[in-house]
Parts: structure tokens; sequence; C-alpha cells
């Protein structure tokens, strides 16, 4: 796939993304990322919750759930209709800067855009925030390791083509998506069962307005954790020029992608900030689903199962 710069200027507007409500009365109940707990967690954290405080901004007029101290990580499947089904899934990682999860923002609203276009979307509750002593993605990173080869060892059981088996992340989720793209031979903690056997290479990768690519006072050098090799999976990537986290994170990841000849589709759009999920605005960054689905096309992601 030709590897491109996709520059909008025109003014066009995203329709807004359906929130857990679309769901139903009841969304499907997480799985145990750990059985038998995390590697390394002692349970210090205190309660797990929403960490939303009152003066906290609002993203398109809505709140978001940040949610917290989070030490037991789950996955929660969520399914497309049955007559839009193509067997292929999106392991989504929400952002919040390895201190937060944006879980509806960055999560639930995400997995709904997913079923809509016939893709099951896994939303990873990894854990955050980052454990002292610790590299800040080292434990989300055992994580997503572990939350892709689960997916991918129960394809079967759950109706989907392994080789279909791609990861979605967010600001630091993205990042966590570029890291397990680039770490997923060997595992990072001792295997615990057949699920750890299980290849956790992403088949596709998408990194949305992406943080931590790159380190900005060695030149934007790759951040140590990311070597991009021929290995690494094909790469979407959609960031906006005035980013505060700095649009420099995807123009220099999509360069060692281009230089690894690892198949790259880069938009960078004129304005929009940053932590703006699926939710329309006037910017025509909001139009980035639009732009990943036609990707997503071009891979044959989308295909009906035969």
């Amino acid at each position: 796939m030709k590897s491109v710069f996709h520059f909008l200027a025109a003014g066009l507007l995203a329709a807004a993304a359906p929130g857990p409500a679309a769901f139903g009365a009841a969304a499907p109940d997480p799985i145990l990322l750990w059985p038998q707990g995390a590697p390394g967690e002692k349970g210090n954290l205190g309660e797990e919750k929403d960490l939303t405080k009152p003066g906290d901004g609002l993203v398109a007029g809505q709140s978001v759930i940040r949610l917290g101290n989070v030490s037991q990580p789950t996955l929660t499947v969520y399914r497309p209709p049955p007559a839009t089904d193509t067997g292929a899934a999106v392991v989504v990682c929400p952002g919040g800067a390895y201190h937060i999860l944006a879980m509806d923002l960055e999560g639930t609203e995400v997995v709904q855009w997913l079923n809509s276009i016939g893709v099951t979307g896994v939303l990873l509750k990894y854990r955050v925030p980052a454990r002292p002593g610790r590299p800040r993605h080292e434990a989300p990173l055992e994580d997503a390791q572990r939350a892709l080869g689960l997916v991918r060892q129960r394809a079967a059981q759950w109706g989907l083509d392994p080789k279909r088996v791609g990861v979605m992340g967010f600001s630091a989720g993205a990042h966590l998506a570029a890291a397990l793209s680039n770490n997923f031979e060997p595992r990072v903690y001792e295997p615990v069962d057949a699920a750890d056997q299980t290849s956790c290479r992403p088949d596709f990768v998408m990194l949305v307005y992406p943080a931590y690519l790159t380190v900005e006072k060695e030149g934007d050098k790759l951040a140590p954790e990311l070597n991009v090799t021929a290995q690494t999976p094909p790469t979407f990537l959609a960031q906006a020029e005035d980013d505060p986290v700095r649009v420099e994170n995807s123009l220099f990841y999509y360069l060692a992608l281009k230089r690894a000849k690892v198949a790259a589709e880069l938009h960078v759009y004129p304005a929009g900030g940053h932590g703006y999920g699926l939710r329309p605005s006037a910017q025509t960054v909001t139009t980035w689903p639009a732009r990943a689905e036609q990707w997503l096309r071009s891979l044959g992601v989308l295909e009906r199962r035969k």
C-alpha cells in the first residue's frame, strides 16, 4: 500500500459517535486479563474509580470518564451485529497520559464505531497510573501483549479471524499500541498459560494523536522502546498540526516506518488540538474515522468472511 500524506483543508463534519447507551441496557461482562493477578502487583493503589473532578474540561460538550487506580486489567468484548460481522477484531487502548484511562471518549465510543463497520471491539483496561520504579509503559505493555495473545488464542471460540486482529490507541494508548507493534517477541513477562504461547503481533495498527513516540530533546529520535523494523505491522496515523502533544510524534514515526518499508498512511490536519476521540467538531481532524475505515478496507480487514 502506498504511504501518503493527506492534508485536509475543507470544512467537513464527522458523524457523531453513539455513546455506551448504544450497546443496550448492559455492557458485556469484562474478562480478567490475569486470573492469578497481574505481574508484580501489590494491591496498594486504592479503589479503582472515576477521578473526574467538577472543573475538568468537557469534550464536544460532554464529560469524560477518567478511570484511575487500575490494578486488575480486563478485556471487554463488544461484538457487531451478526449480519455485518466481518470476523476482524481490534484491541482498543484508551489514553490518559499513563495516569488515567479515558474509558468512554477513547474506549466505549470507539468500540461502538468499530461495531458499526463490522469489527469486534475489544476494550483493554490496562494498568494505570505508572508504577513507581518502572518505565511508564512497562506494566501496560505486559497487559497489551497478554490481551492480543488472548484474543488470538480465543479467536475460534469467539468467531474471529486470527489473521485480522489489530490494535488501536489514542494519545498514551497510541504509544502503548506502537510499543506492542514493535515488542511482540519475546513476552516481557513470564508466560502463564496457552494464551502466552500464541503470537501477540498485531496484524495492523491505528494510532490517533499519539504521544511519547519521539524524544524531543534528542532531535525527535524515536523512543528507545520503538525499534521499528520490517516486521512492524501496517500502520495508520492521524494527528493535528496544532496538537500540544506535538505532531512530530506522528511525522517522525511515519518516517521510521517508511525507512523500514512498512506500509503506512499518515493524515495530518491543520487544526483540532488533542483528545477529541470520535466526537465531532467543526475541525476536519474529526473526519479521521472515515479515513481509517477506508484504510482498513484497503487492507482487506473489512471483507466479510466466506
